[in-house]
């Protein structure tokens, strides 16, 4: 099989600019190519991972990839996709984000490679030794600012006449368009990849590699990424999902992944990861005949999470999710029971309110029930759950119930309505 066939079976093909042109070159030669990342935050996020994972394919089809880190057009500000000016970030936060996102861009390729190592590259080495005169007359004069006013994301911003868009978003596309003739000059890159709201600045790019350098230039885009409600993909009620363990845990990345509907997990399954198509045709038969086992979640989760954390991590999230599921919330350490119900609600008791209080006050004031004789019909029928054990006793002193590490109750309704409760001294 071609290796764009397989991008295209896993539906990770959403533009390309000569078809035919691009398979005999891969075919032909390792391709050098590369896809670059913005430092917009501390760290990337899972609205990256698409043209990551695109990077880390290629390499494993035996190209070769360079990972962009964008240190000078982070200080720029791509306009794609926004409605409104980004705002510009001092120099030394947009270094310090650019750190991190070189550490994260490290762990996904394999820059040691005796046959096809990747490159990790910052266009700031380049794009800061450019001059006015030279950036106006030598890079300048190829574009035509009637073309860049047709480009969608230009276009849109034109069109709001309360939001505009200021000469230094407009000139990014000039800039990330010198960053592919750059690449393509020194380095022999002859391919751009990205998410489709990158396809403007891409084939500017390829049309000013034309016109200096008189080579061709190919791109590929990726699909941006919706879940099958319309929603945007890597946002949740608690905010967006990172690849940085401290800011998004790697049990809350799991659950992310465990959490993906039926509809939409066997395409995820085919973007974010490297199983084959033997794997995904079972797991689709899975969704299709025993859907409440959810063994395509698992498997997503269980891979993109090894992927960005590492199989150790992804084994320990699976055993919290586990225990959560199975009712043994003691067999957890202390840690892993606080990552496991971060983001639960919680109440905090204490004083002499938490000694005098029954099952019942409990399951009200934390809200599971709406009111006492509501309440008071969960626990007899025996949806209320109590440390993973049923209890139906509304006079049950909360004085009496057994605490997690001296000082946690966790309270449930049905299988999935947690609470904790915190009992201060």
């Amino acid at each position: 099989m071609h290796f764009l066939d397989d991008l295209e079976y896993r539906g990770l093909i959403n533009d390309l600019s000569d078809p035919e042109g691009l398979r005999r070159l891969l075919s032909s030669e390792q391709v050098v190519l590369y896809c670059g990342f913005d430092p917009t935050a501390d760290s990337l996020h899972i609205g990256n991972l698409l043209p990551l994972m695109g990077l880390v394919r290629f390499q494993r089809a035996g190209h070769r990839p360079i990972a962009l880190a964008g240190g000078g057009t982070g200080l720029i500000g791509d306009p794609s996709g926004k409605t409104v000016e980004r705002s510009l970030n001092p120099k030394e936060v947009v270094d310090s984000w650019l750190e991190n996102i070189k550490a994260q861009l490290s762990r996904f390729l394999d820059f040691n490679s005796k046959t096809n190592p990747a490159m990790l590259l910052n266009n700031y080495d380049w794009i800061s030794q450019l001059n006015v005169i030279e950036y106006l007359r030598d890079v300048g004069k190829h574009f035509s600012v009637n073309a860049m006013l047709a480009k969608d994301s230009v276009k849109a911003r034109i069109e709001n006449k309360d939001v505009g868009i200021s000469y230094t978003e407009f000139s990014y596309m000039i800039l990330q368009s010198y960053d592919y003739y750059y690449l393509a000059k020194n380095h022999n890159c002859k391919l751009q990849i990205g998410g489709s709201d990158q396809w403007g600045n891409i084939t500017a790019g390829i049309d000013f590699i034309r016109r200096t350098l008189q080579v061709p230039a190919y791109a590929l885009t990726f699909p941006l990424i919706t879940t099958s409600e319309g929603k945007k993909f890597g946002k949740t009620e608690t905010g967006t999902i990172w690849l940085d363990a401290e800011k998004t845990s790697p049990y809350q990345f799991y659950q992310f992944w465990i959490n993906v509907s039926d509809q939409d997990v066997i395409r995820f399954i085919k973007y974010f990861t490297f199983l084959d198509r033997n794997v995904i045709s079972g797991l689709e038969q899975a969704v299709a005949s025993r859907p409440e086992k959810r063994e395509a979640q698992q498997m997503l989760a269980y891979e993109v999470t090894s992927l960005v954390h590492g199989e150790s991590e992804a084994a320990m999230a699976r055993k919290i999710a586990g225990a959560l599921f199975r009712g043994e919330l003691a067999s957890l350490t202390e840690s892993q029971f606080k990552d496991a119900l971060s983001g639960v609600p919680t109440t905090s008791l204490g004083g002499e309110k938490k000694d005098g209080m029954t099952l019942l006050d409990l399951v009200v004031e934390t809200g599971l029930s709406p009111s006492r004789s509501r309440g008071r019909n969960d626990i007899e029928s025996g949806a209320i759950y109590v440390n993973d054990a049923k209890q139906t006793d509304p006079g049950l002193k909360v004085s009496a119930v057994e605490r997690l590490y001296n000082k946690y109750i966790v309270m449930r309704k049905g299988k999935k309505n947690y609470h904790l409760v915190i009992l201060e001294p």
